[in-house]
This record gives structure tokens, C-alpha cells and sequence, in this order.
């Protein structure tokens, strides 16, 4: 009994991985769509020239909220990959470019420390996917042979160690694909 509640806790059992994997996504899902009108199909001009990065308000506050919003969704869905060691949801997630670069069994790969230790950094990805990312740099969109990139480096100022991130998107058929993922916990 005693080890069955330790294992319990201590997340040994691979329903109680997936469950926490599902609830971070959750958390994102209903924290970022409740009520809000996110207008993530406003492609209509390819040039950044003063108009926001996401939909057609005028406010920062918007787009630093839609930013966050997709930095976060993109840290929910690594840390559900890592809970499980299935890196396909993640992967279907990112641009040709990157695709053409690297394989999802190289993606599981290149992040398999944070899957070997997901017993370490679960508890912190739930903790930095329940708050606001703060930017180091960006987010910030460029013009590259003729497609909008997204760019956005920051921490989840986590407790005992902070998440950090770097992530890159283009933007196709009006949704950011990722091109670029750094995530570290140190």
C-alpha cells in the first residue's frame, strides 16, 4: 500500500504522468479561450509595418496576450510530450522547414534528458504552464523571403529552477508553425 501511494505521488505510474500531462493542457486550453476572440487568421499583409503580430486590434496588451498565449500552448504541449515520451502531437505542430531538418525520433532524441527526468521537471512545466512567460526578447516578428517569423525568448520564473525558452514560428494558412524550440531547465 505504501509503495502504491508513493508510486502515486511521486508520478511512477504512467496514468498519473498522463493525467498531468492533460490537465497542463487543459489549464492552457481554458485559460487562453475563455471568452476571448483571438483572431489568429489575420494574414492579410506580409509586411510588420506597425500592425500587431496577432489579429487586428491596436492594443499591446492584446498581442503580448495572444504571444503568451502561443508561447504557453507551445510549453503545455512540450511538457505533455515529455510526460508521455510521445513527441508526435509536438511534432505535427511544426513547420516543413523544420520537419525537413529533423525527424520526430530525432526531436525525442535531442529532448530525451527532460523525458529521462520527467519525474523532476513535470512539476515545474506545471508550474510555468499556470504562469505569464517573461520575455528576454521579443516577441517580435521579421519579414524572411516574404513570410512572417515570430520570435520569442523568455523564463518561466519557476521555483527551483526557471524554464527557459526560445521559440520560433511562421505563419501558414493563418496559424504559427514552429521552426525553432529551445527549452531548457536550469
Amino acid at each position: 500500500m505504501k509503495t502504491r501511494v508513493l508510486n502515486f505521488i511521486f508520478g511512477r505510474d504512467a496514468r498519473v504522468n498522463g493525467a498531468i500531462a492533460l490537465s497542463i493542457v487543459m489549464l492552457v486550453a481554458l485559460g487562453c479561450t475563455c471568452g476571448k476572440n483571438f483572431d489568429f487568421g489575420n494574414s492579410s499583409s506580409n509586411s510588420n509595418s506597425g500592425k500587431p503580430i496577432f489579429g487586428d486590434n491596436d492594443t499591446d496588451s492584446v498581442d503580448d496576450n495572444l504571444a503568451k498565449a502561443t508561447i504557453r500552448a507551445t510549453t503545455a504541449e512540450f511538457a505533455s510530450a515529455v510526460s508521455t515520451g510521445d513527441f508526435s502531437t509536438l511534432y505535427a505542430d511544426t513547420a516543413q522547414e523544420f520537419r525537413n531538418q529533423y525527424t520526430e525520433e530525432q526531436m525525442k532524441s535531442e529532448f530525451g534528458d527532460f523525458v529521462r527526468q520527467k519525474n523532476r521537471v513535470l512539476p515545474i512545466f506545471a508550474k510555468a504552464v499556470s504562469m505569464e512567460p517573461e520575455f528576454t526578447d521579443g516577441p517580435s516578428t521579421r519579414s524572411e523571403g516574404g513570410q512572417s517569423i515570430l520570435s520569442a525568448s523568455g523564463k518561466y520564473d519557476t521555483k527551483p529552477l526557471p524554464v527557459t525558452f526560445k521559440y520560433e514560428y511562421v505563419k501558414r494558412d493563418g496559424s504559427w508553425k514552429l521552426l525553432r524550440i529551445e527549452v531548457y531547465v536550469r
